[in-house]
């Protein structure tokens, strides 16, 4: 049941058509502190309303609201709290746990609609850096977050697999490339020929030229720039792959920008069509002045595109093809105005929906406060922080726990969640510092702290000998599970809510909330105590190992039974 819902349906009922349920739903809140109840309803917005002072309506509310699952409605100045019946909710909401199980916080509400989650796009014959890594989590969680809610999330990969940077490359590796190395290391040689060019041609200025030639012969079908071009983008998405692996991602679609290559020229003859071209400094270009923005460049005065024409062309694809309802863009912060624009052009272009496309920006990682550079080779490699930290947990579990099965399964769910979460935990436009030990500490906000409570509470029920389907669960009235029972209440709130806000944080922080709430119970509570209560206790426990679980998928994070 919802419990909010309710309490504001008895308000709405009492107050003889003063504001609607809607409104009152709004100002529903939970009190600041315990003892002030378990609900809150503020009446000061009804003062003008009523014609009368705020203290006085909650007082009439507080006396005129009874229902058999409020314990009592108390005015406590201009506010309505209410408490609710411990033992009466909790069993209703433990049983809704025991039945439901994973299903339990999840929704109808995306009636099977596309959402489309552009999210990672790293780019081709370049090192899947730390750079990478926030994108690719941001945009997991939120897929399973929108499926959680009724939504089709399509993952789609946005490669950077086309662009200048290709003619530089091509003719990199046919100057110094060897075929033999490419193939044995491909992204650390590709980078190294990347490099290369760069440095060779501030003293030969002609190799800039010689690159834009080659481009020029693979954007017009040349075989060779092709072939090669192809050979570098299966190396490295091979490569990625073996990335994406390790931390459970999926996609539905890789097309990136050259997938929209031979798109582009219709994309134009749309724009000309409605008038919207027009030249400046021999470049073609949408103009946006009128909106206070810099004009959106559709085509260089040598004829080539852009990512923008690709972008552009990208999204009526999308929504020609996917049909969304939503299209979110999962790109960092410093993208914000190309996306201002993006939209802009597709609404002068008459297309409402662009409306519905969000770009969802984040923060840098951060090294000792600074950002983690890619430039001049100083790349952090992201599958190298993960065989990291995946090498320390195991250290890590061997001291703890050195008896236990599977431990390098363990550790590889572990140290990878480590990662994951000590990025989602942050609400995700603020930067992130990267640090491995502050990220793998089983103590504090942290993936193996919430992990280890997970598997602490599996290790209860083992003890208990009892089988979730065989529980009945008992009402629960004692303080300690009274917080771990509201905790549980608030999960399908906090999966709203993260929707909502395109904020997997909100999970995160949920995750740690439960975890604390359960071990503070654990260590007051004799759980497998033989009385009346028993059951109730087990159902609380089991319930906690859903949630916590779910809490943990939702976020792209595995949950281990044992650690």
């Amino acid at each position: 049941m919802d419990y909010n819902k309710l309490f504001a349906e008895e308000i709405e009922k009492n107050l003889d058509g003063g504001m609607d349920l809607g409104k009152i739903m709004g100002l529903v809140e939970k009190p600041k502190f315990d003892g002030q109840g378990d609900l809150a309803f503020p009446c000061f917005s009804l003062a003008k309303i009523l014609r009368k002072a705020p203290h006085m309506i909650a007082e009439e509310l507080a006396e005129r609201i009874k229902h058999p699952v409020f314990d009592d409605v108390v005015a406590a100045g201009p506010y309505v709290n209410c408490f609710l019946k411990k033992s009466a909710v909790s069993k209703e909401l433990l049983q809704t746990i025991v039945e439901e199980k994973a299903a339990y916080g999840g929704s109808g509400l995306g009636q099977g609609k596309n959402i489309t989650i552009d999210f990672s796009s790293p780019n081709i014959a370049k090192p899947f850096s730390m750079g990478h890594l926030r994108s690719t989590v941001i945009g997991n969680s939120l897929a399973k977050i929108v499926e959680k809610l009724g939504y089709k999330a399509v993952g789609i990969n946005h490669l950077g697999d086309w662009g200048t940077q290709f003619g530089k490359l091509i003719v990199a590796y046919k100057k110094w490339g060897d075929e033999a190395a490419v193939k044995e290391n491909p992204i650390p040689e590709l980078l190294a020929l990347y490099i290369k060019f760069h440095e060779e041609a501030k003293e030969d200025s002609a190799l800039e030229d010689e690159a834009r030639k080659w481009f020029w012969q693979l954007e017009n079908g040349d075989s060779e720039a092709e072939g090669l071009w192809k050979w570098f983008k299966d190396e490295s998405l091979s490569e990625f792959n073996k990335v994406y692996e390790l931390l459970g991602v999926d996609f539905d679609s890789f097309a990136g920008e050259a997938f929209y290559n031979d798109k582009m020229a219709a994309t134009i003859d749309l724009l000309k069509s409605k008038e919207l071209l027009t030249e400046s400094e021999g470049a073609e270009v949408v103009d946006l002045t009128e909106e206070g923005l810099p004009p959106f460049l559709i085509r260089k005065s040598d004829g080539a595109t852009l990512y923008g024409t690709r972008d552009l062309t990208a999204a009526l694809y999308r929504k020609e093809n996917y049909h969304f309802a939503k299209s979110l863009y999962v790109v960092g912060q410093e993208q914000t105005l190309h996306f201002r624009q993006l939209k802009l052009v597709l609404k002068k272009m008459g297309y409402s929906w662009a409306d519905e496309m969000e770009h969802i920006p984040f923060g840098f990682i951060l090294k000792d406060g600074k950002k983690m550079s890619t430039r001049k080779g100083k790349v952090v490699l992201l599958d190298q922080v993960l065989k990291d930290v995946i090498e320390l947990a195991e250290k890590n579990i061997e001291e703890r726990n050195p008896a236990l099965a599977n431990k390098t399964e363990t550790a590889q769910m572990v140290g990878v969640g480590a990662v994951i979460f000590h990025d989602l935990k942050t609400e995700r436009q603020n930067n992130v510092e990267f640090s491995m030990e502050a990220m793998l500490r089983f103590e504090g906000a942290t993936g193996p702290y919430v992990q280890y409570t997970h598997a602490r509470a599996c290790s209860i029920l083992r003890k208990s000998g009892r089988a979730a389907d065989k529980i009945m669960p008992v009402g629960l009235d004692d303080s300690y599970s009274w917080e771990v029972i509201k905790d549980l209440m608030a999960f399908p709130e906090a999966i709203l809510k993260s929707f909502e806000q395109s904020e997997p944080s909100v999970i995160a922080r949920y995750a740690i909330e439960l975890a604390q709430d359960f071990n503070k119970y654990y260590s007051h509570v004799k759980v497998l105590e033989d009385d009346v209560q028993l059951e109730g206790r087990l159902a609380l426990v089991f319930a906690v190992t859903v949630v916590l679980k779910e809490s943990l998928r939702l976020l792209g994070i595995q949950a281990p039974e044992e650690m």
